[in-house]
């Protein structure tokens, strides 16, 4: 049976048109998440819609989701399973399609009711793992954990039987969002693919979140691209997603944009099919519909400016090799060879601490590993913990980071970035801004 899915074949797509915009955007009341998926649709920009999920479904209080809807109080994002999937096709109704596929975002370490909702009501595409949403989002363990994803993502490839491809986007690139190395989110995000095939799924995407330095992030995701072609079965369709940098965002409007353009250059020079958008409000609030749509019609006219000096089309050039490939390699062959079944693999190998993420307060994470930024603005590891990693992207001395270091690593972005706007005293809007004007002009003015 030939199968069809709103994800699938988005990697020849982004080859050919550059890389959709997409939000992290989720509203409580199916009106206005309704009113949110056709803004979003409308928008000036190649689009990828989004439901996110609120808080009180990730961790499964459903009776909490219910009281607050009848009491009229607003949640942080979509409650999917309490409204039931006839209320959630309403709200898709004749907005999705295959011009315009929708995505749900959610953050649950067990997600098999998520899973169930999405396909009750008609969707084919998600985004999580084992690893990935169980660390840094709940005291879940690891095992458990991936014990239902497992189930999950095998009743999500049930999908296929009905002539629909399911797809499921791995979060490992994004773990706890800023301080971790590139090699460990390269190896996660890889491994939960392979975890994800190892389960039925055929149509998959990586991802990278944006850190401190454009240069180490185009060596980063050319190393992910790399290690995806060498691991996944060639049975794979698979693609990358870039996200904004997903720390302490800049609190000024144009250190937010000057961040949001990075990205969006660094998803078009890395051949990247999707971008995740952040918007400048979110270092303090939800942004409102307007403000995703400003957002991702920003981020779409920063790719295409950077599209006419690199075409998406063109296969992206040779990157600096500073050991980031060799580092995550040297990861997945290590927790591959634990155990032939890779969830077993992956729960072995946090409790040796083959693999163990920085600053991460889980039980399961070993948590003696610790990342830095140097002077260079490059993210590095101060210490690697048991992980089989040591000496390969630095040397083997240990750098200690103390309190003041850390708090000023994790406004490392926000701060440089809010510098660089307010020396500009640039207040246009994203409808004015130059599509030309970077952040070298702005260190200029």
């Amino acid at each position: 049976m030939s199968t069809s899915g709103s994800f699938a074949g988005l990697a020849a797509r982004g080859r050919s048109a550059g890389p959709l915009v997409q939000p992290r955007m989720g509203f409580s009341g199916p009106r206005r998440m309704r009113a949110g998926l056709e803004a979003v649709r409308r928008a000036r920009a190649a689009t990828v819609g989004t439901l996110t999920l609120d808080s009180y479904t990730r961790v499964k209080d459903y009776a909490s989701a219910e009281r607050a809807l009848a009491d009229g109080f607003p949640l942080n994002g979509y409650p999917l399973v309490t409204h039931g999937p006839d209320t959630t096709r309403a709200v898709l109704d004749g907005i999705q399609g295959p011009d315009f596929p929708v995505q749900v975002r959610h953050g649950s370490a067990l997600p098999d009711d998520i899973i169930a909702a999405l396909v009750a009501a008609g969707l084919d595409a998600t985004e999580g793992g084992p690893v990935s949403y169980c660390l840094p989002y709940s005291r879940v363990p690891l095992r458990e954990a991936t014990v239902s994803w497992a189930r999950s993502c095998e009743r999500f490839a049930e999908l296929r039987d009905r002539g629909v491809e399911p797809h499921l986007e791995s979060f490992g690139g994004c773990m706890m969002g800023q301080m971790c190395p590139p090699g460990l989110l390269i190896a996660i995000t890889v491994l939960e693919g392979l975890f994800f095939h190892r389960h039925g799924l055929r149509s998959i995407s990586l991802s990278y979140a944006q850190q401190t330095d454009i240069r180490q992030d185009e060596e980063a995701v050319a190393a992910l691209r790399s290690l995806a072609t060498a691991f996944l079965p060639d049975d794979t369709d698979w693609h990358i997603v870039v996200y904004a940098y997903m720390g302490k965002y800049p609190r000024t409007h144009g250190g937010a944009l000057l961040v949001l353009r990075a990205a969006a250059e660094l998803a078009v020079r890395t051949g990247a099919t999707r971008l995740i958008v952040k918007t400048p409000a979110e270092s303090y609030r939800i942004p409102t519909i307007e403000e995703n749509v400003e957002a991702l019609e920003f981020a779409g006219a920063a790719a295409a400016a950077e599209a006419t000096r690199t075409p998406p089309d063109t296969a992206p050039g040779p990157a600096p090799d500073t050991g980031i490939a060799a580092e995550a390699r040297q990861l997945i062959e290590a927790v591959l060879g634990l155990h032939p079944d890779i969830g077993q693999a992956l729960v072995r190998a946090f409790a040796k601490g083959y693999l163990d993420v920085p600053y991460c307060l889980h039980s399961d994470n070993h948590g003696r590993s610790r990342g830095y930024i140097d002077g260079a603005g490059r993210l590095r590891w101060a210490s690697v913990g048991s992980m089989p990693i040591r000496g390969i992207t630095g040397g083997t001395r240990e750098h200690t980071v103390g309190s003041s270091e850390l708090l000023s690593a994790l406004s490392y972005v926000e701060r440089t970035h809010d510098l660089l706007a307010l020396r500009s005293q640039d207040t246009r809007t994203s409808d004015e801004l130059d599509a030309g004007t970077t952040a070298a002009d702005l260190r200029q003015a």
